[in-house]
């Protein structure tokens, strides 16, 4: 499998990899994530567990609301006291003074764990001991001096629906399958005949492509108000949806983001075939997605083979049938920043 970072050692390519790859066993590496965002303004670099726990609990407790499972064992009495809370049957303080004590227990340990061992980056140091709270470092300050940090809320939002989505299905993890709504860009799945929305397809793509067009690099954003807004693009176009192609075209596997100019600009990619270089980063990407933890890499698991070689060889068919049906290959005509997978 590709390491994440290894052709990107960028700042945001690490806080990704938090995100994107480390282990899940209950959702609060989420709500920290989500709370260091909402308090990246604060005056100095020490954030005490008293004020870190009112927005690591509002979190929890909104996602419980829409979500009962955010962890995959069976009880937790911290979850128990948000959901208290949620009832009106525990008070703010109560909810504060127990997130203190029981919120934080493993995952300002583990947040920094990918895939077995500490990224190379940290974001906070744990001063429990020596201050009661954390103290933000300098990575994460540049971190939100990026423009690219305007995505990161909306990613780890995305991140946090498809895990507590596959935990609430009790489905077996091979069984799992996102599907595409086209017109309304959004990722759902089915339970018992009832289709469940699960976030929509910008936020949860974007990640993966680290911030950038699929095909130029230029940077894209998943905000609507953006003029860097990108598009949901299929890699084989949806042309051959209703053409002798095998591949399912509104698979997760073959949809990618693209700036507008590159999607659909005077020199656009329209209904023409990527190249086989561009092939070759299809490859990559969707390996990213099976390196993840499910629902994303089950789903392209089942959509286009279970191991690497399977999932390459079947690309390279998919293309070849394609090329003879539409006859006309396409890449950008400049690359507008710097390669990041």
């Amino acid at each position: 499998m590709p390491v994440f970072y290894e052709n990107d050692p960028s700042l945001q390519s690490y806080w990704r990899s938090i995100v994107l790859y480390g282990k899940n066993v209950a959702s609060y590496k989420f709500a920290l994530a989500k709370s260091l965002i909402d308090l990246k303004g604060q005056p100095n670099d020490l954030i005490k567990l008293e004020d870190l726990a009112a927005p690591f609990s509002k979190h929890l407790c909104e996602h419980l609301k829409h979500n009962d499972k955010q962890a995959t064992s069976s009880s937790s009495s911290f979850l128990n006291t948000c959901r208290k809370f949620n009832s009106n049957e525990a008070s703010m303080d109560e909810l504060i003074q127990t997130t203190k004590r029981l919120g934080f227990n493993n995952v300002i340990d583990a947040f920094h764990i990918v895939n077995g061992g500490e990224i190379p980056k940290r974001f906070f140091i744990d001063e429990r001991r020596e201050n009661d709270g954390i103290r933000i470092t300098e990575n994460f300050f540049e971190l939100n001096e990026l423009q690219e940090s305007e995505n990161l809320p909306r990613e780890v939002e995305a991140r946090w629906r498809l895990v507590e989505t596959a935990w609430d299905l009790n489905i077996p993890t091979n069984l799992i399958k996102v599907k595409y709504d086209n017109e309304r860009e959004i990722f759902y799945t089915d339970k018992s005949n009832r289709r469940i929305d699960v976030t929509p397809s910008k936020d949860a793509l974007n990640g993966y492509q680290k911030g950038k067009c699929f095909f130029c690099f230029d940077y894209i954003s998943v905000l609507s108000n953006s003029p860097n807004l990108g598009h949901v693009d299929h890699f084989f176009p949806h042309t051959l949806k209703d053409k002798p192609f095998d591949g399912y075209v509104d698979g997760v596997w073959n949809l990618v983001l693209a700036c507008r100019s590159c999607n659909n600009g005077a020199n656009g990619k329209f209904a023409k075939l990527p190249t086989d270089n561009l092939l070759a980063r299809l490859y990559k990407r969707n390996e990213f997605f099976c390196s993840s933890h499910h629902p994303l890499n089950e789903t392209v698991r089942n959509q286009i083979g279970v191991s690497p070689n399977d999932r390459l060889s079947k690309l390279k068919h998919y293309s070849k049938q394609a090329l003879e049906i539409l006859t006309h290959t396409w890449e950008p005509q400049e690359i507008r920043g710097e390669e990041v997978f």
